[in-house]
C-alpha cells in the first residue's frame, strides 16, 4: 500500500501543552494524520482540551492504549514520564513519534529501540529542523561539496526565554527531570551537527547555572534550587566522512543559552575548503521563522540564497513550528505505511541524547569524552 491511497494514521496526543498547541493542528494539517483522542493526567485540562478539539479525552493512559481504533501515539509530555510512558505504548503495539529528549538518559532510548524492533513499530522523533525548507536547502548545498571539505563549524543558539529569574520553578529546573539548555536546545543542536556534518566522535565542554534558585509557582514567595544547566559551551570532533585515510575530525564549537538577554538567536557557520555557509535567525519569538542562508565562495563576499520554491510549504502559520512537524508527520505516518525506517527516529535520538549525557559527564570530570557510535 502506498500513501497516496494509505488511510490517514489515526493518532492520540499524549501532553497538552506543545502536543495541543503544535502536534493537534499539525496532525490535521497534512493529510497524512487524523488525530482521534486526547491524554492527560488532570481530568479538568483533559476535559478542557476534548472539549475545544471535538475529541474524546483519557487520564488513563492504559484505557487510552486499549481502543483498537488509535494506531499511534504523539507524546509531548514533560522528559521524565516520556519513557514509562514509550514503553506501555509500544507493548500496546502502538507506533510512536516522540518529542525530545527522548528520555532522560540514552540508556532509556536504547531500551525504547529494542522495543520497537522487537514489535515492528515506527517511532519518530521530532527533530523538526530537518523539515524547514531553509535548514534543508543548506543540508542539499553541504551534500554538494559546494564548501569543499569543511574544516569548521560554529553553532550559536544563545536565547533570554530563562533570563527571567522570577519565572517560576518546574520540571525545567531538574537535570534528573530532563531539563535544562541541554535538552531543550542541546539535542536540537547534537542532531543538526549530525545531519549536516557527521556523527560525533569526541566531546569536552563546561557547564553553568546563572540562575540558581526561581520562586515556587505556589504563590508562597519560596525558592527551590535549580540544579538545571541554563548555559553549555561545548567543542565537538565530528566525523565528516572524509577521504579514506584522512583521519581529521572537523571541530565544532556550541555554545548554547537560555539566559543570554538580547541573544543572538540561532546561527550555525560551515567553513570549508572551497567557501562558506552561514545560516542564522535573531527572531526570539519563533524557532522557526526568520532564518536566512548566505554563500560565499573562494575570496568572495557572502551572498543570499534563495530556498528552493519545492521545498516551501505550502501554508504560513503564526507559529512557525507547526509547518515542519506537520512535515514530519506526514513522513512519520509514510513510514508507517510503508515499513520504511524512520528519519529522524530513535537512532537519531540516540546520538543526541548520548552527546547530552558526554556532556554532563564531561562537564562533571573536566576530561574529554570519545564515542563509538555508528
Amino acid at each position: 500500500m502506498t500513501h497516496s491511497n494509505a488511510a490517514p494514521l489515526r493518532v492520540a496526543v499524549a501532553g497538552l501543552g506543545f502536543g495541543e498547541k503544535v502536534h493537534l493542528p499539525a496532525l490535521r494539517a497534512n493529510g497524512a494524520t487524523e488525530p482521534v483522542a486526547l491524554w492527560h493526567p488532570r481530568r479538568e485540562r483533559v476535559q478542557q482540551a476534548a472539549s475545544a478539539g471535538a475529541l474524546p479525552g483519557f487520564t488513563d493512559f492504559g484505557a487510552l492504549l486499549a481502543e483498537p481504533g488509535i494506531e499511534a501515539v504523539v507524546i509531548a509530555t514533560p522528559p521524565a514520564p516520556r519513557f514509562a510512558l514509550a514503553k506501555a505504548a509500544l507493548n500496546a503495539g502502538k507506533h510512536l513519534l516522540l518529542e525530545k529528549p527522548v528520555g532522560v538518559s540514552a540508556e532509556q532510548v536504547e531500551e525504547l529501540q529494542r522495543l520497537a524492533i522487537r514489535h515492528g513499530l515506527q517511532v519518530a522523533v521530532n527533530f523538526e529542523y530537518r523539515a524547514v525548507p531553509v535548514f534543508q536547502q543548506l543540508a542539499a548545498l553541504l551534500a554538494a561539496g559546494v564548501i569543499g571539505d569543511p574544516w569548521l563549524v560554529k553553532l550559536d543558539w544563545l536565547m533570554s526565554s530563562r533570563a527571567d529569574a522570577s519565572r517560576p520553578w518546574n520540571w525545567y529546573a531538574q537535570r534528573s527531570e530532563g531539563g535544562g539548555v541541554l535538552g531543550a536546545l542541546g539535542t536540537h543542536a547534537f542532531d543538526m551537527l549530525h545531519w549536516l556534518i557527521g556523527p560525533t566522535r569526541e566531546l569536552q565542554g563546561a557547564l553553568s547555572t546563572a540562575i540558581t534558585a526561581r520562586p515556587l509557582p505556589d504563590g508562597s514567595g519560596r525558592q527551590a534550587a535549580v540544579d538545571a544547566e541554563d548555559i553549555a559551551l561545548l567543542q565537538l570532533g565530528l566525523d565528516a566522512g572524509l577521504a579514506a585515510g584522512n583521519k581529521r575530525l572537523v571541530p565544532a564549537q556550541v555554545s548554547l543559552a537560555a539566559v543570554a538577554r538580547q541573544g543572538r538567536g540561532c546561527w550555525l557557520e560551515f567553513y570549508g575548503s572551497e567557501g562558506t555557509l552561514v545560516l542564522g535567525s535573531d527572531n526570539q519569538s519563533d524557532y522557526v521563522h526568520g532564518f536566512h542562508l548566505w554563500r560565499a565562495g573562494r575570496g568572495e563576499a557572502l551572498q543570499p540564497v534563495a530556498v528552493d520554491p519545492a521545498l516551501a510549504f505550502a501554508r504560513t502559520w503564526a507559529d512557525g513550528r507547526i509547518a515542519p512537524v506537520a512535515r514530519l508527520h506526514r513522513w512519520w505516518a509514510e513510514s508507517v505505511r510503508t515499513g520504511r525506517p524512520m528519519v529522524p527516529g530513535l537512532c537519531e535520538g540516540f546520538r543526541s541524547q548520548l552527546c547530552c549525557d558526554l556532556a554532563i559527564t564531561a562537564a562533571d570530570t573536566g576530561l574529554r569524552q570519545s564515542l563509538a557510535v555508528g
